[in-house]
């Protein structure tokens, strides 16, 4: 078992373009293993372009790895997507993590451009299967429900062969899509009590069909702060979790505000209930304080939970794998 912690950003919370770089940097240099952009279209808050971002950043780093969390297959053209993929993949010399998910009915982004999100399921279905044979190297022709390709082929290949394809989501679809094609789960946002049930879940499902994921291969997403509940980041972040319809216990909500040593307790709650590879944000505005929040994390978390004997201890207490 190996836990691994990535780094991800809530909207551009920095002061400058040039910072989004000089914060991938310190990642790097702090040895956060992995980098994430969410994503989202469309918002009056800035939101970075994942693929976009992603691109740019093989150019700006050397060892760390990078993803989406998650990427809307059904918003994109998929031959245009794979191609992606595969360009960042071969340009990073395999860094790029990909993880892929329908969306939410209620995203604003299916009436901002006119598509029946209750089609989103399906078309991401058909997308999904299409891009991993681009992947592999076939010369594709299919026609189906949605799409219609004649002779489509990719390259270069992605260097990763075969390309991770981590599915995000918790529905019953959600489950049995990462259970018939993923190579991995990443969680939203979830308490632990909630992670540990998709992934017995997705297990069952594997069971069920033949088929297996490797036990390291299931993430969790969580935003952090260090600092008070009180903050004024911490109250808007949470009053848009409201506004999207989360409605969690106020004992577990789907962030985490506190110390450190804290976090070290959750961190370690959600191992126990599956999951090893982690997405966590910092909380915060300003260039100056996401570095502050990056820090303690690199400083006071980070060297603990990727320990051996941390995964030793937690594997003993639990009997994780």
């Amino acid at each position: 078992m190996k836990v691994r912690i990535g780094v991800g950003t809530a909207g551009f919370s920095f002061d400058e373009p040039r910072d989004f770089f000089a914060f991938a940097e310190r990642c790097e240099a702090a040895g956060v293993d992995s980098l994430w952009q969410s994503d989202r279209l469309i918002g009056a808050d800035p939101q970075l372009e994942p693929i976009a971002a992603m691109a740019a950043l093989a150019g700006a780093t050397s060892r760390i790895k990078f993803g989406m969390n998650a990427v809307v297959v059904s918003h994109r053209d998929p031959l245009v997507l794979a191609k992606e993929c595969a360009t960042i993949d071969f340009l990073s010399g395999g860094r790029l993590l990909p993880v892929f998910g329908v969306g939410s009915e209620g995203d604003p982004t299916w009436r901002a451009t006119g598509r029946d999100p209750a089609e989103r399921g399906r078309r991401a279905d058909e997308s999904l299967a299409l891009m991993s044979r681009l992947w592999a190297g076939e010369n594709v022709t299919f026609a189906g429900r949605y799409l219609r390709w004649e002779g489509a082929q990719i390259s270069p290949l992605p260097v990763q062969q075969p390309l991770p394809l981590w599915i995000g989501g918790h529905s019953p679809a959600a489950i049995r899509r990462t259970a018939r094609i993923g190579t991995g789960w990443l969680g939203g946002l979830m308490p632990p009590h909630r992670i540990g049930p998709v992934i017995q879940a997705i297990r069952d499902e594997l069971a069920a069909i033949g088929r297996a994921i490797d036990p390291d291969h299931y993430g969790a997403t969580l935003p952090f702060h260090f600092g008070s509940a009180d903050d004024p980041i911490v109250s808007r972040f949470a009053g848009a979790l409201r506004a999207r319809g989360f409605a969690a216990a106020a004992d577990e909500p789907p962030l985490f505000v506190g110390k450190p040593a804290d976090l070290i307790v959750r961190l370690r709650r959600t191992i126990a209930a599956g999951a090893t590879k982690f997405v966590l944000i910092p909380l915060a505005r300003g260039t100056r304080e996401v570095f502050a929040q990056l820090d303690r994390l690199a400083a006071e978390v980070i060297p603990v939970v990727e320990a051996p004997e941390f995964a030793s201890e937690l594997a003993r207490a639990y009997k994780i794998y």
